[in-house]
Order: structure tokens, then C-alpha cells, then sequence
């Protein structure tokens, strides 16, 4: 008879080579399986990036016009910090090559706009961070498409299009002071017709969605609510309060579809795990 000692050494290095052997065949599935379940909060981030690209052109023009402008600072500064911070959650997860490139170009353009904002506000300057919020905000939603599509669920178009919505109040915001700073292009009002039309025709949609939750539903009525109070102040003469209105509505619609877009996120990461 073999010694124990042998037979039980034999045992634990049989054990280890299938263990070793199970984690080989194991990690792809575990690796996949993280990775959709990050989907959802790249498709967060990436459609985030195109609400701080018009949050940072519309503070930078705040500050420009002297709108309430320490508390304007305080959201330049927050709206930064949440870009930085978006691509450090994207940089956690390896993703596909096409999908790194454009999260890549997206950090591009947004290098492009935080390289502008260390000059103060000038007419010059305030017109070239406008353009260049636009350049980021088009990269990201390109971006925010992509992973839509390599989520491959409806519940991650509802997080890209709840998380547009964001995107949408800034762009409104930001152009009603591009109007008041008498910096606005040709096509700003009707830029400004359509990204209206579609904040509510998206409000619609999503409260026509299958999935649905008595969190999501609140905070869309909420949504509806602080749309009513952001609408009317664009309609308000551009005079100081006007635009002190503009400014606050604006940032109080954000944080509603900011949540809202957390809600949908958390459910797309249910339905993925």
C-alpha cells in the first residue's frame, strides 16, 4: 500500500489541475458575462458625455454673461469632473477595439474642449467652446449608438434615449444664452424647435415602454413637471431673471433625467445578469 502522505499529495495536485483547467474554461464566460453587464453603464457614461459637452458650453457662456456666476463655477466644475471620471469607469472594462476608438475619439474632442476653458470668457472664446461641445457632443453620440448596439437589449436603447434627454436640456439651455450673448448661428433656432419637439417625443416613448417600475414612473412625472418649468422659462425674455431661470430649470431637468437614466440602467444590468 501506498503512504498516505503519497496518495493524498496525488489527490491535491489532481484537484488543482482540474480547478486550474475549470477557471481556463470558466474565464471567457465570466469575462463576457461582466462585460454586458458593464454595457449598460458605458451606454450611461458615453450618452453623460454629450449632456457635460453642452453643460460646460452652456456655464462657460453663464459666466461670459455674469448669470449667476459662482454657482455657475461650481457646475463648470462638476461637469469636468464627471467627464474625467466617465473615462476612467469606461477604461475598466476591455472593450472590443471598434468601441475603444471611438470611446478614444471621444476623449479627443473632450481633451480639445478642457484645453479652451483655461482662457476667460470672451465673445471669441465662448463662441469656439460652443463649437467645440458640439464636435464632443457628436462624437459621444456616435459612441452611445455603438454600445447600444452591443448591448443588443431594447432596455439599453432605453438608456441611451433617457440619457439623451440630458443631453438635450443643456443643448436648449446652452443655446438660449448663445441667443442672449448674441453669439447664435443660423440654425440655433431651429436647432432649438427640434431638440424641444424631441425631448418630448421622447418623454412620450419612454413612458410607453414595456419595462417600467413605480421609480421610473415617478421620476418621469417628474421629468414632465420640470419640463413644464424649463419650457416656460425659455420662452422668457432674455432679461437677467429670464436667465437665472434658464440656468436653474436647466440643471433641475438634469438631475431628474440623471436619475431617471439610472433607473434604466439598473434595469438593462437585471436583465443582463
Amino acid at each position: 500500500m501506498k503512504p498516505l502522505a503519497c496518495r493524498l499529495g496525488r489527490h491535491s495536485s489532481r484537484r488543482a489541475m482540474i480547478q486550474t483547467v475549470a477557471a481556463v474554461l470558466l474565464a471567457p464566460a465570466l469575462t463576457s458575462a461582466h462585460a454586458q453587464l458593464a454595457v449598460s453603464t458605458a451606454i450611461n457614461r458615453t450618452g453623460r458625455f454629450r449632456a457635460m459637452s453642452q453643460r460646460i458650453a452652456k456655464a462657460y457662456c453663464q459666466i461670459y454673461l455674469n448669470v449667476l456666476p459662482d454657482q455657475t463655477r461650481a457646475v463648470l466644475t462638476t461637469a469636468r469632473q464627471l467627464v474625467h471620471s466617465g473615462f476612467e469607469d469606461l477604461a475598466k472594462v476591455q472593450w472590443p477595439a471598434d468601441l475603444t476608438g471611438m470611446v478614444a475619439d471621444v476623449r479627443k474632442q473632450a481633451d480639445a474642449l478642457e484645453s479652451l476653458l483655461v482662457m476667460p470668457p470672451t465673445r471669441e472664446s465662448v463662441a469656439a467652446v460652443a463649437a467645440q461641445s458640439d464636435k464632443m457632443m457628436a462624437a459621444a453620440q456616435a459612441t452611445t449608438e455603438a454600445f447600444e448596439k452591443f448591448g443588443k437589449t431594447g432596455t439599453a436603447k432605453l438608456v441611451n434615449v433617457a440619457g439623451r434627454q440630458r443631453a438635450l436640456s443643456q443643448r436648449l439651455a446652452k443655446n438660449y444664452f448663445l441667443v442672449a450673448a448674441k453669439l447664435e448661428g443660423k440654425g440655433t433656432q431651429d436647432q432649438m424647435k427640434a431638440d424641444a419637439a424631441e425631448f418630448r417625443q421622447a418623454m412620450s416613448a419612454l413612458a410607453a415602454a414595456p419595462i417600467s417600475t413605480p421609480s421610473i414612473r415617478n421620476e418621469l412625472a417628474l421629468g414632465d413637471s420640470q419640463w413644464i418649468f424649463f419650457d416656460a422659462a425659455l420662452q422668457r425674455k432674455l432679461d437677467d431673471r429670464g436667465l437665472e431661470v434658464v440656468g436653474t430649470t436647466s440643471e433641475r431637468l438634469l438631475e431628474v433625467m440623471d436619475r431617471l437614466t439610472g433607473l434604466y440602467d439598473a434595469a438593462l444590468k437585471e436583465v443582463l445578469g
